[in-house]
């Protein structure tokens, strides 16, 4: 399953970069893409539900001021 998030105050490039990074590496992440630009985030996962919870927790790490339309 595949889904685009809206993304809210994320501030640079290089953040969007290890976001991404770092949500490809969660387990159940097939495939993720983090896009400064566009403030979206796709992520491809076989539950989506049950990875979203990991990723929110990683934007965070990452980004404090920056939230996830979910």
């Amino acid at each position: 399953m595949k889904k685009t998030f809206k993304l809210i105050d994320l501030d640079c490039a290089n953040c969007a970069a290890k976001m991404e990074t770092a949500i490809k590496k969660l387990p159940g992440v097939t495939d993720a893409s983090v896009s400064f630009m566009t403030q979206k985030m796709t992520i491809e996962a076989d539950n989506l539900d049950a990875v979203m919870k990991d990723v929110v927790k990683v934007c965070k790490k990452v980004e404090p001021d920056c939230e996830i339309v979910l």
